[in-house]
């Protein structure tokens, strides 16, 4: 594999991607193989489909009124599209599509059959939660060791919606972001995330991608990463952090209004612990980690979420270290955690 500046179709397009004057200490590779999946994204609670399935295998739920949904397929097809004619002339690997909650139903016309009658044909499925991601393996970044590849996903949940009304508009959330490849972990800043993208068709569905993709400032969140890992953190401080992060669980609703938010439950408070002693790739190995360590034990811990809050929680845990390192330069705002 031989490493490039910059391709040409990158260089062509540096200014619209706003990667300024951070846009060198990228690296741009010429041709990745697409890596073999050992981790995935999101993890626990999942299993991994193909878009094949979803296309020929899964029905499309529709509202009482008898309009159909925006598909999972035609979801992923609209996010796909916007990103290939926005980044125009890089490589694309095919989505890792992961559900949950199946929906198992049947035909209008096995209504009176018991389930143990049912024919193959006379079953539907569908699935009530879905999310997707897929790289951009020709814009990589090196950070503390590790690959990064630019990152593109969505998450759609039929349960943020009233099927059993007529048509109104369909909840969706795209993200984009760079994803660790040693990992697979996410790493999202507010920039990269719209969580509340509400349309009415696939149309619709495109042009949010696009707007997502020309407002996101690569640069600025590689910067963020390599400042993360020149913040050290005393074993004690992570000790006092992780105390804290419990502590908040108990507070009342008050008083956690006063407190930045924490979405991170025991469960992942209990994995990243873990994480801190055992994990391969970040785990102590001294008297300290940094802020990239911290950063990743957090977004390993919650990829066990569910897939409808798993990016608010990913997001959250960005937020959090950030907190964390302007609480040691001296701010107030996470200055609790700390102690």
């Amino acid at each position: 594999m031989r490493d490039l500046v910059i391709m040409p179709a990158m260089a062509q397009r540096r200014e619209s991607l706003n990667m300024g004057e951070f846009a060198e200490e990228a690296i741009i590779v010429e041709e990745v193989a697409a890596p073999k999946r050992v981790n995935h994204f999101i993890e626990a609670n999942t299993q991994e489909v193909t878009l094949q399935h979803l296309q020929q295998d899964c029905i499309i739920p529709s509202f009482a009124s008898m309009e159909e949904t925006i598909s999972h397929q035609s979801f992923i097809g609209a996010v796909v599209d916007a990103a290939k004619d926005y980044f125009h002339g890089e490589q694309f690997d095919m989505p890792e599509i992961r559900i949950s909650h199946p929906i198992n139903g049947r035909i209008p016309s096995a209504l009176g059959k018991k389930a143990s009658e049912l024919a193959d044909e006379e079953k539907t499925l569908f699935y009530q939660r879905m999310c997707f991601c897929f790289e951009i393996p020709s814009i990589v970044h090196d950070e503390y060791g590790n690959r990064l590849a630019l990152s593109i996903g969505g998450v759609r949940a039929y349960n943020e919606i009233n099927l059993y009304s007529k048509k109104s508009v369909e909840r969706f959330k795209i993200f984009i972001g760079f994803r660790n490849r040693v990992c697979s972990n996410l790493m999202l800043t507010t920039d990269g995330l719209q969580d509340k993208i509400e349309v009415l068709s696939v149309q619709e569905l495109y042009a949010a991608a696009l707007n997502l993709f020309h407002a996101y400032n690569p640069s600025k969140d590689l910067h963020l990463l390599r400042t993360l890992g020149q913040m050290s953190i005393l074993t004690s401080e992570f000790c006092q952090i992780i105390g804290r992060m419990r502590l908040y669980q108990a507070l009342t609703p008050n008083q956690q209004k006063r407190l930045p938010r924490l979405l991170l439950g025991d469960s992942q408070i209990n994995a990243a612990c873990r994480a801190f002693v055992s994990d391969v790739n970040f785990k102590s190995t001294g008297d300290s980690i940094t802020g990239w360590q911290l950063l990743n034990l957090l977004n390993g811990s919650v990829k066990s979420s569910y897939i409808d809050n798993f990016l608010e929680r990913n997001l959250n845990c960005t937020e959090f270290v950030q907190g964390i390192q302007r609480a040691k330069l001296g701010d107030s705002e996470y200055a609790w955690f700390l102690g």
